[in-house]
Parts: C-alpha cells; sequence; structure tokens
C-alpha cells in the first residue's frame, strides 16, 4: 500500500456510516458485499481501533476482499474516498468527455475510473458555463415516447462516436455478450448407450463377467471435442478505439466459463507481435487490459500487418491453431507493405485455422470498396469478412462462428474486387 499523509479523525465523525456508504461504493464497482459483511468490517474496525492509517486499510481489506483481482478496485475506491482530499474533483475530471487515447490509458492507475462510476453513482458531471438552461430562453421539450430506447442506439452506435459515459455502458454492455460455439466431431468414439456404432470389447468384457452370456450389446458413438478461439487486433492508430471494446470482448469471452471455447488465445499486432492471453485471464477487466496495455508497446502506432502475420505463423501457428481452431482478425487491412508478401501469409494462416473470420470496420461505410492494396490482398484467404464497429455487429458474430456458410459481405466485396481488376487490366492496355 502506497504511504499517505495521516488520517485526521474528526470529533464528530460518524464512522460507521462512512464505512456503510464506502461498501456501497464498492459493491457499485462489483465486490460481492453485503449487509453481514458490512456489519462484519465495522466490528473488526472497532476491534483493531482507528489509530493507525496501515490498520485501518488492511482491516477494511481482510474484510471486503476475498480474490486477488479485487485488491485494485478496493485500493482504488479506498484511495478516492479516504486518502485524497480532492477525490470528488478528481472523479468528475475523470467522466470528463474527452478524446481518449493510449498515453491517458497507461497513465490511468488500474480500476481507477471504475471506482470513480461506482462513487460518483447518480452525481451529474459539470456542466459548461454558458448552458442553453442559463440565457433565459424558452426551451423546447420534446417527447420521446416512441423513440428508439438508448441501449438499442446505443447498439448500433460506432465506437468511434461514443462519448466517455456511453463507452462506459458499452463496456459493460460487452461483458455481458457471449460466443458460443458448437463441438467438433472427430474420428474417436466413446460409450453411448444411444450410439449407432456396437462396441464388441465391451460387450465381450461384460459377458465374461456374466459366465459368457451376451445380455446386451454396448454401444458408442464419435466423441466431440471444442475448439479453440484465436483472436489477431489490430492496435495501430487507426484502429485504437476499436481494438479497445473488441479486447473487452475478448476478455469476456476469456472469462466465461460454459461457452465450449478449449482455450482462448488473443494476439496484437502493430509494428510487432505481442501476446496478450495471460492477460486476459485477470478477471478484472480494467486491469487485464492495463496490463496489456504495458505488454504491447506499439498502441497506435504504425501498420504491418505482413511480418506481424510472418511472425505469427512461424512462432505460434503450431502451438495455438492445432485441432481445429477458429481464427478472428481484427484490423482495417490499411498497410503499406508488401502486397504480396501479405498475401502469402493471409494463405498460410488461413490453411492452418479451421475458420477465418475478418473483422472491419471500415465496412460501416456503404460505398466501401477494397481498392486498397492490403484489403486486396487479404480478402480472398478469409472465409467470413463482417464489420465489427458496433455492439451490433459484435453480436452477429456468433452466426459467423457456428455457420460455416456464412460469409458475411466477402461474396459482394468479392465481384466488387474483379471488376476493379478487370478496369486496371483494360487501362493498362
Amino acid at each position: 500500500m502506497p504511504e499517505y499523509a495521516p488520517l485526521d479523525i474528526p470529533d464528530d465523525g460518524k464512522l460507521t456510516h462512512n464505512i456503510t456508504h464506502f461498501a456501497r461504493a464498492l459493491r457499485r464497482a462489483g465486490l460481492p458485499i453485503g449487509p453481514g459483511r458490512v456489519i462484519e468490517a465495522i466490528r473488526a474496525v472497532a476491534a483493531a481501533g482507528f489509530t493507525r492509517r496501515d490498520d485501518f486499510y488492511w482491516t477494511l481489506h481482510a474484510s471486503f476482499v476475498n480474490r486477488p483481482e479485487e485488491r485494485q478496485v478496493f485500493h482504488q475506491i479506498f484511495r478516492l474516498y479516504w486518502r485524497d482530499p480532492r477525490y470528488l474533483e478528481h472523479m468528475m475530471s475523470l467522466m470528463l468527455p474527452a478524446v481518449r487515447g493510449v498515453q491517458e490509458e497507461q497513465a490511468a492507475a488500474a480500476a481507477a475510473k471504475r471506482a470513480a462510476e461506482a462513487l460518483l453513482d447518480g452525481a451529474e458531471g459539470p456542466t459548461p458555463r454558458d448552458s442553453p438552461a442559463d440565457d433565459g430562453k424558452t426551451q423546447i421539450e420534446i417527447d420521446a415516447s416512441q423513440t428508439a430506447s438508448a441501449d438499442e442506439r446505443l447498439r448500433t452506435l460506432d465506437f468511434e462516436q461514443m462519448s466517455t459515459d456511453e463507452a462506459a455502458q458499452a463496456r459493460r454492455m460487452l461483458a455481458r455478450l457471449s460466443l458460443p460455439v458448437k463441438p467438433i466431431p472427430t474420428r474417436r468414439l466413446t460409450a453411448d448407450a444411444t450410439g449407432r456404432k456396437p462396441d464388441w470389447r465391451r460387450t465381450m468384457r461384460a459377458a465374461i463377467r456374466q459366465g459368457g452370456e451376451i445380455t446386451s450389446i454396448a454401444r458408442r458413438k464419435p466423441a466431440t471435442r471444442w475448439p479453440n478461439l484465436v483472436v489477431l487486433c489490430d492496435i495501430s492508430g487507426s484502429m485504437s478505439q476499436y481494438s479497445r471494446m473488441v479486447l473487452h470482448f475478448v476478455h469476456a469471452v476469456a472469462n466465461r466459463q460454459g461457452q465450449g471455447w478449449a482455450k482462448v488465445h488473443a494476439f496484437t499486432f502493430g509494428t510487432r507481435l505481442t501476446n496478450i492471453t495471460r492477460h486476459l485471464r485477470t478477471r478484472d477487466a480494467d486491469t487485464a487490459l492495463k496490463a496489456a496495455g504495458a505488454e504491447a508497446q506499439d498502441w497506435q502506432g504504425g501498420t504491418r500487418i505482413g511480418a506481424c502475420l510472418h511472425d505469427f505463423n512461424r512462432d505460434w501457428s503450431r502451438r495455438v491453431l492445432g485441432q481445429g481452431a477458429v481464427v478472428l482478425l481484427i484490423t482495417d487491412g490499411l498497410d503499406r507493405d508488401d502486397a504480396s508478401a501479405l498475401e502469402r501469409e493471409m494463405e498460410r494462416l488461413h490453411l492452418s485455422a479451421r475458420r477465418l473470420i475478418w473483422l472491419n470496420p471500415l465496412l460501416r461505410w456503404d460505398g466501401f470498396a477494397p481498392k486498397a492494396r492490403g484489403i486486396a490482398a487479404m480478402l480472398p484467404h478469409v472465409d467470413s469478412f463482417r464489420a465489427g464497429h458496433s455492439i451490433a455487429t459484435l453480436e452477429s458474430l456468433a452466426a459467423a462462428v457456428s455457420d460455416a456458410g456464412d460469409g458475411g459481405e466477402k461474396a459482394r466485396l468479392m465481384a466488387v474486387l474483379g471488376t476493379l481488376r478487370q478496369g486496371v487490366a483494360a487501362s493498362r492496355t
């Protein structure tokens, strides 16, 4: 725990009420705290005393924290609630809408914004001085009873156009999304009473135990297994806002049980390839993405898709793509390196994966065409080409994963690509 100035104990302080409000903030931040634990914390503070700052911190820590991933959230809320004399102004500044870059994400401590949102639950942020409500003019009231709900609007809103509050709500919605997958049948057989194939060995063993008489025929069926999910996420400057949202979604998939995935592997690439799989295993999303951002030093940098795919195919392909893995490639495809090398690496990646799905946020534009060299080189070597700029597009991703015939926009764009190539060939002749 960092060192702070000694706590000033007021003469008429209401310590019990303060601990109760502190516990409510922890509960809003996601810690499973009920009335019983609040009572235990108050009794523990009464027994340990309120004379030393370290004793008070660790007494509440022992009362409210049960898992390692809860430590960062507790620490940030404790610092803002008990230690920082200007914690309210600090939290209000965190809630202001602003253009968020990688530098701001790395400078913020893990779980700091989550703590701010928990303590400011229901509080109104700072308003501009020149607000229309203060100009003395008549305000126009709009009846929005027949309009679409806020959640429905947020589902289709572009990640890049979201404000700070909308982005926080979108991350909470992404944390509830799932990506189910169907099991893969294998050549191995497993015992099953309703199976179609007889198991003569097990039948004869059972007959020997009964004096050689066959009373029933054991049966078996093909066994199934779950595939791996491999995510390759572009974190270059043009993809930074989209990649953050997608990584929140991938974190939720990696930490949700019962979806069927055997393992979830995640890699980021910009100017180099970085494996962030172990960081996403942390259950707290803020801590996981902060660690991933510290590991990947090329956030908001350039783009070398071909070189990064070459590194993945050489170093990681045999490790993570075995046994029918599904690959999610999240990038805009804007690469200035050699297009022929990029095409070779994409072909190898496609042959190594059971299914390769490309999510491209540029598909949000109605007039999108594969004119860029990188996109034209990558498009023929994917199974499905889909948009990835909103919550709704990530929700529809489950259909592309489960349905082998779902190609998304690939067929239409391949036709457009053929027309473009014919026009280029005609112009050269």
